[in-house]
């Protein structure tokens, strides 16, 4: 008898595609448009998507025993709305921490997660939109100005005069001020300044504003350092258009008084121009010339002339001096920058110096023995022609004023010199020998003459004193002379004309 064995399989799983065995009750098309299983469908999807016991405002999340845990779209609800209420709460916490005690504070407000928003309709029991007591993003908003006008039954009166509306309208006000005026922006503060703060603010930043006007004008119509001012350009665009120069190539060098810059020569119909060109550009910034008037106004060439100039007018005579004193030593033969022409404050003249490199100073140049002692005796018989034939006086001669080119001592920046006769001119001459004699004396040439008698070789007067002092008060006694004796003959020295370089001579007659 065969043995049968019993197999115990485990119930197959249901498949999702097999009709079920307990097919749902069917109905009829009637009941299907019924409008209560309408009604009972919709309560039930609400009900389901919604629970009433799940809340969202600003209080923690409620929950009831009646709602269905077991749902998942349920929990994931909840989690995701306390999720939501965590974050904006952190959000709320950087924004304080960013904002800090900052007058001028952000807000996060459009990344949070939670709208908190109304849209149902307005009843007696519901907040005001306006009123903002409740939000925390806007409560440190400060409490606006009291109305003006009566309060109550005529007991509180408010005006525009109150301390505290007057004050509050005046920090309004201050926007209208310049915008580096630095006054708040009024919105993390209630500022209130009183009318005595008010008026002087307004007052300084009145001021201010006329200072920066006054100097953004006076750099738009001013020569300084290496700047040029529009009318200085358009000199420098005529004569490049009309061809006296090619190009305009930079600045070579700058001084108190002017500024050099190095040009390319072009070709003009009655007189030959240098292949390479300075042009010398006086300043028409007027604080180097406010003590510097002295070398002009008692020029008996100019005399007449300086009283009857503006300041600024003056500068084109400073330029217009300097032509005549170079064309009276270039005549001499003295060694010196040609004159081509000039244009107002502008001087054109021939470049010393080669391939865009001036020549060097006596103090900037690196010269031997033998050329020191040659530069020396160039300098004594160049300030002997100066003086008796040239009839001048450099009155700034110094180791900075005079190039080393060639081989030869060239003299430049001639502008302040004057005649003899000056009331000066002798103190100015006393000026030049000392200032010739102590450069070469450190520079260790020998046999060099001391400012004293360099000055009598030069001047051709026997001054006997032996100390600075009384030789000093001879040269001013000299001074003085001549000065008597200019007014004196004052009336028969010609009127000055462009055209006359030859003065009277004072000490021949």
């Amino acid at each position: 008898m065969e043995q049968v064995g019993i197999i115990v399989q485990e119930a197959p799983r249901p498949c999702p595609w097999v009709v079920p065995s307990n097919p749902a009750s069917q109905c009829s098309l009637s009941d299907v448009m019924s409008e209560e299983l309408a009604r009972e469908l919709q309560l039930e999807e609400e009900t389901h998507s919604f629970p009433q016991d799940l809340l969202v405002d600003n209080g923690p999340l409620l929950t009831g025993d009646n709602i269905d845990t077991s749902s998942d779209e349920v929990l994931a609800q909840m989690l995701q709305t306390q999720f939501d209420k965590e974050y904006d709460a952190q959000l709320l916490r950087e924004e304080k921490k960013f904002n800090g005690s900052s007058k001028v504070s952000i807000s996060f407000e459009n990344y949070r997660k939670v709208q908190y928003c109304d849209e149902s309709d307005s009843s007696e029991d519901e907040v005001d939109w306006q009123d903002t007591r409740h939000d925390p993003y806007k409560a440190d908003k400060p409490t606006p100005a009291p109305k003006r006008g009566f309060v109550g039954k005529g007991k509180d009166i408010t005006t525009k005069h109150d301390e505290v509306v007057c004050g509050r309208k005046n920090t309004a006000r201050m926007e209208n001020f310049v915008p580096e005026f630095q006054v708040g922006d009024g919105i993390g503060m209630d500022l209130k300044l009183s009318n005595k703060v008010f008026n002087a603010l307004k007052q300084h930043s009145i001021s201010e504003q006329r200072k920066s006007a006054k100097l953004h004008d006076k750099k738009e119509v001013s020569t300084a350092e290496k700047a040029l001012d529009p009318k200085t350009r358009l000199l420098l665009y005529k004569m490049v258009n009309s061809g006296v120069l090619e190009t305009i190539n930079g600045c070579v060098s700058t001084g108190k008084e002017s500024v050099v810059f190095h040009a390319t020569g072009g070709s003009m119909d009655d007189q030959e121009v240098p292949a390479e060109c300075a042009l010398k550009v006086f300043k028409t910034t007027l604080n180097e010339f406010k003590n510097r008037d002295k070398y002009i106004k008692d020029d008996y060439r100019f005399k007449n002339r300086f009283s009857k100039l503006n300041p600024r007018k003056i500068i084109r005579m400073w330029a217009e001096k300097e032509k005549h004193n170079l064309n009276r030593m270039q005549k001499a033969g003295i060694p010196c920058p040609e004159v081509v022409m000039l244009k107002k404050h502008v001087l054109v003249m021939c470049f010393i110096g080669k391939d865009q490199v001036p020549a060097p100073t006596l103090k900037e140049a690196k010269l031997s023995m033998e050329e020191l002692n040659t530069a020396y005796y160039q300098v004594l018989s160049m300030m002997k022609q100066l003086y008796e034939q040239c009839r001048l006086v450099h009155a700034d001669l110094s180791e900075y004023n005079m190039l080393w080119h060639e081989g030869k001592v060239w003299l430049i920046d001639v502008s302040q010199s004057v005649e003899p006769t000056h009331p000066h001119g002798l103190e100015f001459l006393y000026r030049d020998s000392r200032n010739v004699s102590q450069f070469f004396q450190k520079a260790g040439v020998a046999d060099v003459l001391n400012e004293r008698d360099l000055f009598n070789a030069v001047s051709g007067l026997n001054i006997t004193s032996s100390n600075q002092v009384d030789f000093m008060a001879e040269i001013e006694a000299l001074e003085k002379i001549n000065e008597d004796h200019v007014q004196m003959i004052g009336k028969k020295i010609p009127e000055y004309e462009k055209g006359d370089d030859g003065p009277p001579r004072i000490y021949d007659e």
